[in-house]
C-alpha cells in the first residue's frame, strides 16, 4: 500500500534541535516543522513516533485536536501566525511609476524626437557673430524679423513637452494594467477557500487565513495550500509531480506515507491533515524563496546552504528538487496568496509570458510593416529637403559655404529632420499595442460581471475565433440540483417517491445505511438560506440527492453517522472514473464486515449476484434477470434523462479478513438493494444559449460520464441534437474502438471520419475527452483549423482543459485542480456565460478592427500629406507639435474610444472569423481608400488654393521661425476634424449604413469625441506659437466643420459601392504563416500546432534536457563514491524514463512508447513531463 518511491529525501542533521528549543508556548520551534517536512515515506513515520509518541502526541504539542480542530480564538490565531508565519508568499513588487516612465522613454521614435528637440533648442539659443547677411541665401523665402527669431526655442520646447505628455500617458496606462491584473489575482485568490475544523464545526475559510495547527479536511481534486501531516486518509492518492516530478500518483496512509505538501494535488480520495507549515515555510515557498520570489537576502542565502550541505548521497532528490523549481516556474500554484500572483504576473505584465496570442502575432507583423514603410518615407522625406536646399542654395543662387552661415544651415537641416522625424512618428502605429491592451482590460473588467473570470487574457480573443465547444453536462448544460425521482426497489418499480410504508422494513434499514455511512460526510443537506427557498446542499450533489431521498422516506441520516463517525469506517474506496462507483467498509457488532457500495447502475448491477425481493430477503439475481432489468427499468429511467445509480451491498466474515487491497475479488457478488433514478433538469437558459451557438457557427458537443440513453435525452432537450439531423452519439468504449488501429494507436484519420458528425460522447474517461480535444485541433478536416474550448470540472479532466484553445473550469463544483488548468473560470458554472465569452472575445475582435481602420486611415493621410508637402513647399503642412497632438488622439483616445464599444447580439449572427482570418477585410481597406481619398483631395486643396478661397496670405515658403498662418491653421484644424467625425465612421467595420447606431450606450466614445473637439477648439483659439496656430474666425471655422461633417456623407457613399466589385482591394494583416517559421522549430515540436507556445516550449525542453542531464551524471558519481554496481544508477535511470513513457503514452496516444534510456532528453518525452506546467 505506501508507494515508497520518494523516502528518499535530504536529512539535515543540523536541524536536529534539542526539544528544549521550543518556539514560546508550543512544543514545536518553526525549524523542528520544517526539517520534519523534508522527511518522507518511513522516514516521517519513525521521526514522528520517535519525537512526539504519535500524531495525536504531535497534535497535543502544537495545541490542536485532531477532532476538533483549533478553537478559533483570535488572540490564539494571531500568536500563531507571528511564530509560524502566515500562508501567504509575498509576491514581486510591482513597478514604480517611474520605472514604467522611464520604459516608456524608451522608445526609439521618442527618442529620435526628443534629441531633435533639443539640438533645434541649442540652436535657436545660439545668434551667430556679425550680421546675418544676404551671404547665407533665403532659401526659405523672406527674412524674418527680430521678434520671431526669439520665439525660435518655442518648437523645441513644445516637442518635448509633447513627447512627455506622450510618455505620461503610456505609463499610466501600464501602471493601470498592472493594478487590473494584481486586482484581478487578489479576485481569484480571495475566491480560494479551504475547509478547516475550528471548533467542532467544519469551516470554509480563505487559504491566506490557515495557521500552523489547523485541522484542514482535504478531498478529491483540492489543491493543498499548506503542508501537512496525514491524520486519517481514505484510500488518498496525491500526484506531487509538481514538487518532485514523479509522474506517478503517491499513496498517502497515516502509517505508511504521512507528509503532504503544500502546491500538491489530491487525484482520489480524501482525509484530515494537521497544518505543519504555511506560506514562505511550506515546501513550495521555500522554492519559491530560492526562485527570488520574496523573501531576504540572507533567507536565500541560508536555504541555499542548506540545500547544498545537504548529504551528496540524496542528491538524486536535490536534481528533484530543482526538477520541482522548474516546474514552479511554469506553473502558477495556487499554494498561497503570493505565489500563484507572482508566477501570473511573470505570465501577463512581465517577460516570460506564453509568446503571442494569435491576434497580437497579426497586429505586430502588421505594425512592423506600417512602420517599415513609415521609415522609408520619412527618410525619403529628408533627402529630397536636404537636397533641395543645397541644389537651391549652392547651384541655383551660386553661394559660398561660409563658416558664420554654418549655425544658420544646421538650423534648417534640423528643421528637415524634425520633419522627417514626424513623418515617421505619424506612420508607425503604436497605439496598436495600446489598443489591444485597453480592449482586452476593458473586456475582462466587463466579462467579470459576465460571470467570467479570465485567467489568461489571449483566451479572451481567443474565444471569439471558437468553432466548437465540448461541454460536461453535470451542473454546466443542468442545473446540478439532483432530486431521486424514481426507485426501484423490492422488485417494484415505482414513478415516483414511494411512501415509507409501502417498502419492505429491511430493504428500507438496509437502503439508509447504505446511503447515509457510504458517503462522504461532507455532503449534507441544509436549510434553506430563505424560508420559502429549496433545502441547501452542499458537497457532492449526486450524493445530496441520495440523501434527499432519505429525508423523503421520513427518516435521517445524521443519526445514523453519529453512531459511526468517520474514524470508524473500516475502509473506503472513493469514487473515480475508473471505478465509476464507491464503496465503504464498517466493522459490524460481531466482528464481521459490511461493505456498502453505489455507483452508475450498469456498472455495480454487473456485479451483482443476488437482489432483495418484495420481502427485503436476498434472491439470486441471474444475467437474463439483469438484461431485463436493463430494459424494463434502467433504459426507460434513462430515456427520461435521469441519472440511474445503483446502491448495493456484501457482507464478509470477521476471520479470516479479506485482503482489502485485492479490490477485483472484493467488489463480486454485491446483493443489490435498489435502483433509483436521480433527475438533474436542465437549466431554462441552456436551449436558447446553445441555439445562439449553432446560429453563430459554433458546433456544441456534450462529453459526460452519464448512460447514453440518459446523455441522448438531456441533449435532445437542450438542442444540441435535433430530429431530422445527421449526427452520432457514442459511447467512450465504442468511440476508442473506432478510432484506434490494431495495435491500440490513436489514428487521425480515423478521427477525423467521426468527429464532424459526433455531438454526445458517453460514458466517457477524461482521457476520452482529451483524446477528443486533440484530434479535433490536430484535424486538417475542413479548410481551417478549429478552435476548441473545453470545460471541466474534475481533477482528471486537467490534461483537456489544458489541451483545448481556451479550457473553462467551474467556479462553483470545479475542483481547484481544474481551475488551475484552465484559461476561464465560470464563477456561475452556467453553459449561457460560455455565450457570452463568445460575445466578448468577438467583441474584441472587431473594436481592434475599428481601431486599425480609423488609424490607418489617419496614417496614411498625415504620410502622404507631411511627404508631398516637404517636397513641393520644403516645409511639412502639418508641424510636429501639431502631429504629436493628431497621434494621441490616434493612438490613446481613439484607442480608448473604440476599444470600449460594448457588444451586441449581432456579433453572434455570423460565423466565426477563424484563425487565419486577416484583420484588415477588403470592406474595411475600401473604406480606408475611399476616405484617404476624401481627406486628401480636402487637404491638398485647401493647401494650393487655400489662400484664394478664404481670401488670406498664402502659408507656403515661409521663413525658418515665421509666425504661424491661418492658411496652415485652416489645413490643421480640418484635418484634425475630419479625423474625429471619421472616428465615428469607423465604429462600423462591415459596411452598415447607420453609423451611430448604440453611440449612446457608449459613454466613453461619446465624452472622447466631445472632449477631443473642446481641446482643438483650445488649441487653435489659444495655441499660439507652441502649436503653430492662429486664432480663426467664427467663418473659417464653420467651413472647417462643414469639411468635417463631410466626412460622414462620404461614408454613406463609400458604404452603398459594393466590395466585390472592386477587385483590386487585397486583404492585410494576416498572422505568421508557417512558411515563416523555421523547418527545425517546426519539428522539434511537431506535435503542436499552435506557434503561440513554440518559444516558452522550447525554453522548458532545453531546461529539463539539462536538468535530467545533471541528475543522471550526479547519480553515476555517487554510485562509484558509494561502490555499490553501475547497474543501480542505470536501474533508476530507466525507472525514470519508463514513467515519462507512461505519461507520453497518455498525453498523446499517438506516440509509440519510447524504449531508449535518452528518453528523458528527447523533446517528446520532455513535453509529457512538462504537459502539466506549461
Amino acid at each position: 500500500m505506501g508507494d515508497m518511491t520518494n523516502s528518499a529525501v535530504d536529512f539535515y542533521p543540523k536541524n536536529q534541535r534539542s526539544e528544549s528549543n521550543h518556539a514560546g508556548e508550543f512544543g514545536c520551534s518553526l525549524n523542528e516543522l520544517r526539517s520534519l517536512m523534508e522527511l518522507r515515506g518511513s522516514e516521517a513515520v519513525q521521526k514522528i513516533q520517535d519525537t512526539y509518541g504519535d500524531v495525536n502526541g504531535f497534535c497535543r504539542r502544537l495545541k490542536t485536536s485532531p477532532t476538533e480542530g483549533l478553537a478559533g480564538n483570535p488572540v490564539d490565531l494571531e500568536n500563531r501566525k507571528q511564530i509560524f508565519g502566515r500562508n501567504f508568499i509575498p509576491p514581486k513588487k510591482p513597478k514604480t511609476f517611474l520605472q514604467l516612465i522611464w520604459e516608456a522613454l524608451q522608445d526609439v521614435t521618442l527618442i529620435i524626437l526628443e534629441l531633435a528637440a533639443i539640438i533645434s533648442l541649442g540652436l535657436s539659443f545660439y545668434q551667430p557673430p556679425g550680421e546675418r547677411s544676404e551671404m547665407c541665401g533665403s532659401a526659405a523665402g523672406g527674412v524674418e524679423d527680430e521678434g520671431e527669431a526669439e520665439a525660435g526655442w518655442i518648437e523645441g520646447a513644445a516637442i518635448l513637452l509633447s513627447v512627455i505628455c506622450v510618455v505620461f500617458v503610456t505609463a499610466f496606462n501600464d501602471w493601470s494594467k498592472e493594478k487590473q491584473f494584481r486586482g484581478l489575482q487578489s479576485r481569484i485568490e480571495q475566491e480560494q477557500k479551504f475547509a478547516v475544523v475550528r471548533g467542532g464545526q467544519v469551516n470554509q475559510i480563505p487559504v491566506s487565513e490557515i495557521v500552523t495547527g489547523d485541522i484542514a479536511q482535504i478531498k478529491y481534486g483540492d489543491l493543498l495550500p499548506a503542508d501537512g501531516v496525514l491524520i486519517q486518509g481514505n484510500d488518498l492518492k496525491i500526484d506531487e509531480s509538481s514538487l518532485t516530478g514523479e509522474s506517478d500518483h503517491v499513496r498517502k496512509s497515516a502509517d505508511k506515507d504521512p507528509m503532504l505538501l503544500s502546491g500538491t494535488h489530491v487525484m482520489e480520495g480524501s482525509g484530515k491533515m494537521v497544518v505543519t507549515a504555511v506560506g514562505v515555510n511550506s515546501q513550495t515557498g521555500i522554492i519559491f524563496t530560492l526562485l527570488g520570489a520574496g523573501g531576504e537576502e540572507e533567507e536565500k542565502k541560508d536555504k541555499k546552504g542548506k540545500l547544498q550541505d545537504g548529504n551528496m548521497e540524496n542528491s538524486q532528490n536535490k536534481a528533484k528538487k530543482q526538477d520541482g523549481a522548474a516546474a514552479m516556474e511554469m506553473q502558477p500554484l495556487k499554494s498561497a496568496e503570493g505565489g500563484d500572483g507572482d508566477d501570473k504576473e511573470k505570465k501577463k505584465g512581465g517577460t516570460p509570458k506564453k509568446e503571442k496570442s494569435v491576434l497580437q502575432g497579426k497586429l505586430t507583423k502588421l505594425a512592423v510593416q506600417i512602420g517599415k514603410a513609415g521609415l522609408v518615407m520619412s527618410a525619403i522625406t529628408v533627402i529630397i529637403l536636404v537636397l533641395y536646399f543645397a541644389i537651391d542654395t549652392f547651384v541655383i543662387q551660386k553661394l559660398q559655404w561660409l563658416p558664420e552661415c554654418t549655425p544658420v544651415y544646421i538650423q534648417f537641416f534640423v528643421k528637415f529632420f524634425i520633419i522627417g522625424v514626424t513623418v515617421l512618428v505619424v506612420a508607425v502605429p503604436e497605439g496598436l499595442p495600446l489598443a489591444v491592451t485597453i480592449s482586452l482590460a476593458y473586456s475582462v473588467k466587463k466579462m467579470m460581471k459576465d460571470n467570467n473570470l479570465v485567467r489568461h487574457l489571449d483566451a479572451c480573443e481567443t474565444m471569439g475565433n471558437a468553432t466548437a465547444i465540448c461541454s460536461d453536462k453535470t451542473g454546466t448544460l443542468t442545473t446540478n440540483r439532483m432530486t431521486v425521482v424514481q426507485a426501484y426497489i423490492g422488485d417494484v418499480h415505482y414513478k415516483e417517491v414511494p411512501d415509507p410504508d409501502a417498502l419492505p422494513s429491511k430493504s428500507l434499514e438496509m437502503l439508509v445505511n447504505a446511503i447515509s455511512l457510504n458517503s462522504a460526510y461532507t455532503s449534507k443537506i441544509l436549510p434553506p438560506d430563505k424560508d420559502v427557498g429549496l433545502p441547501r446542499q452542499v458537497g457532492n450533489k449526486t450524493e445530496c440527492g441520495l440523501l434527499g431521498l432519505i429525508l423523503d422516506l421520513k427518516r435521517d441520516y445524521q443519526t445514523i453517522r453519529d453512531l459511526t463517525p468517520e474514524e470508524k469506517l473500516y475502509k473506503v474506496y472513493t469514487f473515480n472514473s475508473e471505478r465509476k462507483s464507491m464503496s465503504t467498509v464498517i466493522r459490524m457488532q460481531d466482528g464481521s464486515f459490511r461493505m456498502y457500495s453505489k455507483g452508475a447502475s450498469e456498472i455495480v448491477l454487473k456485479k451483482c449476484s443476488n437482489i432483495l425481493n418484495s420481502a427485503g430477503e436476498p434472491r439470486p439475481f441471474r444475467p437474463r434477470d439483469r438484461d431485463e432489468m436493463v430494459k424494463k427499468v434502467i433504459e426507460p429511467m434513462a430515456c427520461d434523462g435521469l441519472r440511474t445509480i445503483c446502491i448495493a451491498f456484501r457482507d464478509f466474515p470477521g476471520s479470516p479478513e479479506p485482503d482489502w487491497d485485492n479490490e477485483s475479488n472484493i467488489l463480486l457478488d454485491l446483493t443489490c438493494i435498489a435502483v433509483v433514478g436521480i433527475e438533474d433538469p436542465v437549466r431554462p437558459e441552456v436551449p436558447e444559449a446553445i441555439r445562439k451557438c449553432q446560429r453563430a457557427g459554433i458546433t456544441v458537443r456534450m462529453v459526460t460520464g452519464d448512460n447514453i440513453n440518459t446523455a441522448r435525452a438531456i441533449a435532445i432537450k437542450c438542442g444540441i441534437i435535433n430530429p431530422g439531423e445527421d449526427f452520432i452519439c457514442l459511447e467512450g468504449k465504442d468511440f476508442n474502438r473506432r478510432i484506434r488501429n490494431e495495435k491500440g494507436e490513436v489514428e487521425q484519420e480515423r478521427i477525423d471520419k467521426i468527429w464532424p458528425k459526433l455531438r454526445v460522447l458517453a460514458r466517457s474517461s477524461p482521457t476520452d475527452k482529451h483524446t477528443l480535444v486533440k484530434g479535433i485541433i490536430d484535424s486538417v478536416h475542413g479548410e481551417r483549423r478549429q478552435v476548441v474550448a473545453v470545460t471541466g470540472d474534475g481533477t482528471n479532466d486537467g490534461p483537456a482543459l489544458k489541451k483545448a484553445d481556451v479550457g473553462f473550469a467551474m467556479g462553483i463544483a470545479g475542483t481547484d485542480v481544474a481551475k488551475e488548468a484552465s484559461d476561464i473560470i465560470l464563477t456561475d458554472d452556467n453553459f449561457s456565460s460560455i455565450v457570452k465569452a463568445v460575445m466578448w472575445g468577438r467583441n474584441v475582435y472587431d473594436s481592434i478592427s475599428k481601431f486599425l481602420q480609423f488609424q490607418l486611415t489617419v496614417n496614411v493621410v498625415a504620410v502622404i500629406v507631411a511627404f508631398t508637402g516637404a517636397c513641393i513647399t520644403q516645409d511639412s503642412p502639418l508641424k510636429a507639435v501639431q502631429m504629436l497632438w493628431v497621434n494621441l488622439i490616434m493612438d490613446t483616445f481613439a484607442s480608448l474610444a473604440l476599444a470600449t464599444e460594448p457588444p451586441t447580439e449581432a456579433l453572434l449572427m455570423r460565423k466565426p472569423y477563424g484563425r487565419d482570418k486577416p484583420l484588415i477585410s477588403r470592406t474595411m481597406m475600401k473604406n480606408i481608400l475611399g476616405h484617404g481619398i476624401y481627406q486628401l483631395t480636402i487637404i491638398f486643396t485647401l493647401l494650393f488654393a487655400g489662400e484664394t478661397i478664404f481670401n488670406i496670405d498664402s502659408g507656403r515658403n515661409a521663413p525658418l521661425h515665421a509666425p504661424p498662418s491661418e492658411h496652415y491653421t485652416i489645413i490643421f484644424n480640418t484635418f484634425v476634424l475630419m479625423q474625429l467625425f471619421n472616428e465615428i465612421n469607423a465604429r462600423k467595420i462591415h459596411g452598415e449604413k447607420n453609423v451611430f447606431d448604440g453611440i449612446f450606450r457608449n459613454p466613453i466614445f461619446c465624452s472622447i469625441v466631445f472632449g477631443t473637439f473642446a481641446v482643438q477648439i483650445v488649441i487653435i483659439q489659444f495655441g499660439g506659437k507652441p502649436f503653430s496656430c492662429t486664432p480663426l474666425q467664427i467663418d473659417q471655422w464653420l467651413w472647417c466643420i462643414v469639411l468635417g461633417v463631410g466626412e460622414l456623407l462620404w461614408g454613406q457613399v463609400i458604404s452603398s459601392i459594393p466590395t466585390n466589385r472592386l477587385k483590386f482591394l487585397k486583404e492585410a494583416g494576416h498572422g505568421t504563416q508557417k512558411d515563416d517559421i523555421p523547418e527545425e522549430e517546426l519539428n522539434e515540436d511537431a506535435e503542436e500546432i499552435d506557434h503561440a507556445e513554440r518559444e516558452l516550449r522550447r525554453g522548458q525542453i532545453l531546461w529539463f534536457r539539462g536538468l535530467n542531464r545533471i541528475q543522471t551524471q550526479i547519480e553515476v558519481v555517487n554510485t562509484f563514491k558509494s561502490g555499490t554496481s553501475f547497474q543501480g544508477a542505470l536501474r533508476r535511470q530507466s525507472s525514470v524514463t519508463s514513467q515519462n513513457q507512461d505519461v507520453t503514452n497518455i498525453s498523446s496516444p499517438t506516440h509509440v512508447s519510447l524504449s531508449t534510456p535518452n528518453a528523458l532528453s528527447s523533446p517528446t518525452s520532455v513535453s509529457a513531463a512538462t504537459a502539466g506546467q506549461d
